[in-house]
């Protein structure tokens, strides 16, 4: 891009650590050298965070994109969404904490529709939270996605340094994820995986596909998904073009990717991809969002309601989405 991207960072849930590690990344010099950062999110809870944390960094309230100068070691603020600090307890789940966070993610996402901003980078929500606010459909920030961009298929990637992971799917019980290994669904991901990959990085990837049963099947004796729908997805994706191979255990084949042999894996559920992402490198492990129209990267840890308040909340995952969400606009993602 010809001028620096400018990005939202939506604060999440006032309730856990999304305030304390803005403040925190917006400390960071680095997040300023090629993006202008700014929030949606509570002026109150920003300045408790700065407070809690001994931060003095200046605080600016906008009232709208027109009006962000994009000042580097300026929080830059919009308040989309009136939240009451009488509502607010560190820790605690409430309704009123929920609907902040989604109104301040629904704001985000309208701007980037809108094309006033070319990227959302979100810290945590929570899920019990968002439900007592009465939004029922939507258990994740991908799920809100989805519902406000129209996408019939969206999945998420998770990010670290050295080994990046798709997902086949992500809440999904572990049964019904099992049961949505199939090879048209496969074959959708791949190409999905694929296309983002090449506009992020600049180049094809190569994606291994993880097997679903423990030694890959073993011919069929421990499952039959690996031949029955996991191959053929995998020959029908390479005859499309994509570079695509497996499947491989996922005992061994995150293991291979860290070592440079893959570009990506694909996980073919929620905890198969997650724990190696967190084995690997947790603080600096990041999530991003295929399948929509514009760019989103997110922090990969929660709320944290067990230590929100406590100025003990790391930074880096918030760090890294920013400087991921950069680099994937400039198709330099490495």
């Amino acid at each position: 891009m010809s001028v620096k991207p400018r990005l939202a960072v939506t604060m999440g849930d006032p309730a856990g650590i999304g305030a304390e590690v803005a403040v925190k990344a917006f400390q960071q010099a680095s997040i300023y050298a090629d993006a202008n950062p700014f929030v949606l999110g509570s002026e109150a809870c920003l300045k408790l965070a700065m407070s809690a944390a001994g931060i003095d960094l200046p605080l600016k309230v906008r009232r709208s994109v027109a009006e962000l100068e994009s000042i580097a070691g300026v929080i830059e603020l919009i308040e989309p969404v009136e939240f009451s600090m009488d509502q607010h307890v560190y820790g605690q789940v409430s309704a009123a904490a929920g609907r902040a966070a989604v109104g301040y993610f629904e704001t985000a996402v309208k701007m980037a529709l809108a094309g006033d901003i070319q990227g959302v980078v979100t810290c945590p929500i929570n899920k019990e939270a968002v439900h007592a606010a009465g939004f029922i459909g939507d258990i994740g920030h991908q799920e809100i996605l989805a519902r406000m961009t129209g996408s019939k298929l969206t999945a998420t990637m998770l990010m670290t340094e050295g080994l990046k992971v798709a997902h086949l799917s992500t809440h999904k019980s572990l049964i019904e994820a099992a049961r949505y290994v199939t090879k048209p669904v496969l074959v959708e991901k791949l190409r999905l995986t694929s296309e983002h990959m090449t506009t992020w990085m600049g180049r094809k990837p190569k994606i291994a596909v993880a097997a679903l049963n423990p030694h890959g099947g073993e011919g069929g004796m421990l499952g039959r998904e690996e031949i029955d729908e996991i191959t053929p997805a995998v020959m029908a994706a390479c005859a499309e073009g994509m570079n695509v191979v497996g499947p491989y255990p996922a005992d061994s084949v995150f293991y291979r990717a860290v070592a440079g042999e893959f570009d990506a894996v694909l996980a073919l559920y929620h905890d198969q991809g997650h724990i190696a992402i967190k084995m690997h490198n947790f603080e600096e492990s990041i999530t991003a969002t295929m399948g929509i129209p514009f760019v989103r990267t997110s922090v990969d840890h929660g709320t944290a309601f067990d230590i929100a308040g406590q100025n003990r909340a790391d930074a880096q995952g918030l760090g890294r989405a920013l400087e991921a969400a950069t680099a994937m606009l400039n198709g330099r993602l490495a």
